[in-house]
């Protein structure tokens, strides 16, 4: 091969953007077995362009003239790690011998998304790389297209993990993440007949090149048996747990690049495996199924993530789940990461456990299990070590999302933690016994062991307990989490508890996603704002620039074509750039409120059939949702059908034609909220006052230049606080309205009857106009909007239709629109990643940069 190759050599190959291997490119030459010399990728494209060769050649074990896109992606993957793994174990040679204090950040989701661009953004490899492939005719954004999104999250915990995971490399703090390998993700998500369908996600089949298992490793983690007493050779006595059975945890190890600063830290991943996987002796006998149980029995604990719980099975199969990651992750932390002449007692210098909301709590009997059983310290020493090792992050305020696990099955599952749980409890309530007087009332609320309905572990009050800080995610939701869900607590421990406000990597949400943007940002203010995101105030000015405004308009106008060859592919949807973009794209859950979208939309609908209002009035709209429900939430489910409901009819409505649009591309994730986010023009926010965490999504949408229509809740609140009252449309109760009314007595069937549109678009559906007549198909919708509407969609139906109409005219106003959307990017900065991590540096962890 030459040494400078042309195009001539490599004429360029049209590949399809899809998942399936297409013709292999057709150089006119064979040069597929010139390689580079050994050694570190080289920086150069002659350089890129040999080690790409010998991946395909050595790696995938094919010529390019006869190779896939998939083998060219798999190809193209390790060469590009190669470049990060020198980065990679220099960051852990420097991290062991400095033995600075980092973080394990525990938690039972990472939404990763797609790694190839993020890896060339954090290399700087883009160029390089586009211009090497183009020179063996090859298409870079082919291969980004071939490449599966890992199914190892679902929501906003597990994006808000990886955005934190990224953020700590960024900032060279130390970290390792801790979760589970899953082998099938969530589910992968279709529609038929409307209806949400639920397939596996085969996110490995194809290769998985961005990780790196290590079998030796692994971990052996214990389940059930039972506990007894014995004396050591100190003369001490002590428990130790005689386990029913065992599992191997087999770690993968992914990396995770800081941006452009030479810093590579860790995210480890278990798998599950049998110890004792295959039994010859019973396969011969002819026994195929016995002889595979127990590797059956042990690979289902990361098969799946969420598995449905509803059953008493299923919520065995969690709990081991979340005791299988936890106890591989302290075990390995402790007997591996660690100097094996450490001294446990400095523990708390060395690494501070992040508990990602209440999955990963059941890692504080166990940390306290490997100190006292294991370690053989003494019960006050190991208990002083814990405190000070785990903080807590409260991801909710719906008190059925606060996990609680059954004494009985704890007692099956893990004998040991529930007598460790047991010792805990009762030293905690003496001691708040002792400072209440004997107030049995307090110590009966404050008890982590739950009496009613039955005896169960509150594993939030565990946490409490146990951290050494507690933090919820906005303001409203620490202040909320201290006056209302943990009050008794916070009194307890004045000080536990503060706020660190959750933020999004600007790398992913704003130049991976919005490059048109992102240009657009760096001609105006210069390079550094990726890092330093409340750089972007400096854009303020150019709201009242006139040809910043039409410049910002257009990368809107680019965006929103870029979503209609997305999901024209994808969907066989169209989406005209002309049209406002409205926007929900979120987990579906009742506390969401996409049921007070659906009445929007078919407000809107109805106003128009009904001839209340001309189409010609009605600004133009595509709304677009985006949703998974869980598989057992039937009421759920039920909405994504009425969602597809209103938008097959509205959608074939020649009366409303031009005019609204309903999409609902199945199978939301990171890669498609990667082109959807940057196109949207209005971001709905619209949970009920007090029932919303955070959200990172309405993050996301802001920095992208969308504007918000949302309530007092969550991350809203500051939202709204920072980018002005005249850019965000604001509806609904506030938080104090909607207890005062949940106290009254609230009575959704009022709203509906005082009305009229209400009335009359909720009528539609229960008449069967979204579902061919049959007023059977939306009745569990209507009745529980009628008669249960726990979050109040009914009593903030009618400020939020008002607050649409005022998008709608404010719309029209395509200038002040802009304006207001420039204005939205500038003023939010604060929802960096990076400013969380820095706040949870200085508020819980004490992790200063280790360069």
């Amino acid at each position: 091969m030459s040494e400078n190759p042309t195009t001539d050599d490599f004429p360029v190959n049209d590949l399809p953007e899809t998942g399936t291997p297409a013709a292999p490119a057709k150089p006119k030459a064979t040069h597929a077995l010139a390689l580079a010399p050994v050694g570190s990728p080289a920086s150069s494209v002659d350089g890129f362009v040999r080690e790409f060769l010998r991946e395909l050649n050595y790696g995938q074990g094919v010529a390019l003239s006869t190779s896939s896109v998939n083998d060219q992606y798999l190809a193209l993957a390790r060469t590009v790690r190669h470049y990060l793994m020198a980065r990679w174990l220099e960051t852990l040679r420097r991290q062991a011998e400095t033995q600075a204090k980092g973080v394990a950040y525990l938690s039972a989701e990472y939404l990763l998304g797609r790694q190839l661009g993020n890896a060339l953004l954090a290399t700087g490899l883009t160029e390089i790389v586009e211009e090497g492939l183009g020179k063996c005719g090859v298409d870079l954004a082919a291969l980004r297209a071939q490449e599966v999104e890992p199914g190892l999250g679902n929501g906003g915990l597990g994006r808000l993990a990886a955005c934190f995971i990224d953020s700590l490399a960024t900032m060279s703090v130390p970290c390792i993440g801790y979760g589970i390998r899953y082998e099938y993700g969530i589910f992968r998500q279709t529609f038929v007949e409307g209806r949400q369908v639920e397939q596996a996600d085969s996110w490995l089949a194809l290769g998985a090149p961005w990780e790196f298992p290590h079998p030796e490793a692994a971990q052996i983690v214990t389940f059930g048996g039972h506990t007894e007493k014995y004396t050591d050779t100190d003369g001490v006595e002590r428990s130790r747990w005689v386990a029913g059975w065992k599992v191997k945890a087999i770690p993968y190890n992914y990396m995770v690049p800081g941006y452009q600063n030479g810093r590579v830290n860790t995210l480890r991943l278990w798998r599950a495996q049998a110890t004792d996987a295959f039994d010859l002796k019973i396969f011969n006998s002819g026994d195929y199924e016995e002889a595979v149980r127990a590797q059956t029995f042990a690979e289902n604990i990361s098969k799946v993530l969420y598995p449905e719980d509803s059953t008493p099975q299923g919520k065995e199969l969690r709990l081991q789940q979340q005791y299988f990651f936890v106890s591989a992750s302290i075990h390995d932390f402790v007997n591996s990461v660690l100097p094996k002449d450490f001294d446990l007692h400095k523990l708390p210098d060395r690494i501070i456990f992040q508990l990602n909301d209440t999955h990963p709590v059941i890692g504080v009997p166990e940390l306290m299990r490997v100190l006292i059983d294991e370690k053989k310290m003494d019960w006050d020493e190991a208990w002083a070590i814990t405190q000070q090792c785990f903080a807590y992050t409260c991801h909710t305020l719906l008190p059925e999302a606060l996990e609680v696990w059954s004494v009985d099955l704890l007692g099956r599952l893990l004998p040991r933690h529930l007598e460790i749980i047991y010792r805990i409890n009762e030293e905690f309530l003496e001691r708040v016994s002792e400072r209440f007087d004997g107030d049995q009332l307090r110590v009966s609320r404050m008890s982590i062991i739950a009496e009613h309905p039955e005896r169960a572990v509150r594993m939030a009050y565990l946490a409490t307990v146990a951290g050494a800080k507690v933090n919820g995610v906005a303001e409203l939701h620490s202040q909320l989490l201290r006056d209302k869900v943990l009050p008794d607590f916070d009194e307890f421990f004045p000080g536990k508890f503060t706020n660190v406000t959750n933020g999004v990597t600007p790398r992913r949400f704003v130049r991976l996603a919005n490059p048109a943007l992102s240009e657009l940002i760096t001609d105006a203010i210069g390079v550094g704002w990726l890092t330093d995101l409340e750089r972007l105030r400096e854009l303020e000015p150019y709201a009242e620039d006139e040809e910043f405004r039409d410049r910002f308009r257009e990368v809107k106008a680019h965006n929103k074509r870029r979503l209609n060859r997305v999901l024209v592919e994808r969907d066989g949807f169209t989406v005209d750039d002309s049209h406002l973009l409205d926007v929900m794209v979120k987990r579906l859950h009742e506390y969401k409120r996409q049921t007070l979208k659906v009445l929007h939309i078919v407000t809107e609908y109805e106003r128009i059939i009904s001839g209340e209002v001309k189409p010609a009035d009605i600004t133009p709209r595509t709304f677009i949702f985006g949703a998974k429900a869980a598989p057992g939430y039937k009421i759920a489910k039920d909405i994504i059908h009425l969602i597809n409901g209103v938008g097959a009819v509205v959608n074939n409505d020649k009366r409303v034609e031009g005019r609204l649009k309903v999409l609902f591309p199945p199978n939301y994730n990171v890669t498609l909220a990667e082109k959807v986010i940057p196109a949207a023009d209005l971001s709905e926010q619209i949970s009920l006052a007090g029932k919303e965490a955070s959200g990172t999504g309405n993050m996301k949408f802001a920095l992208n230049g969308a504007l918000t229509i949302g309530t007092d809740d969550g991350a809203n609140i500051e939202i709204r606080e920072l980018v002005g009252d005249d850019n965000f449309f604001l509806f609904g109760l506030l938080e104090p309205e909607v207890e005062a009314l949940y106290a009254k007595g609230y009575v959704p069937s009022s709203f509906y009857e005082s009305d009229p549109s209400l009335k009359r678009a909720i009528d539609l559906i229960a008449q069967g106009a979204f579902s061919d007549g049959d007023r059977d198909v939306f009745a569990p919708v209507v009745g529980n909007l009628l008669y249960e509407d726990r979050f109040m969609a009914l009593a903030d139906y009618r400020a939020y239709i008002d607050a649409q109409d005022k998008v709608g005219a404010a719309y029209a106003d395509t200038d002040a629109w802009t304006r207001s959307a420039i204005l939205n990017v500038a003023r939010s900065g604060f929802f960096s990643s990076d400013r969380s991590m820095r706040h949870y540096i200085d508020r819980i962890w004490h992790t200063p940069p280790a360069f």
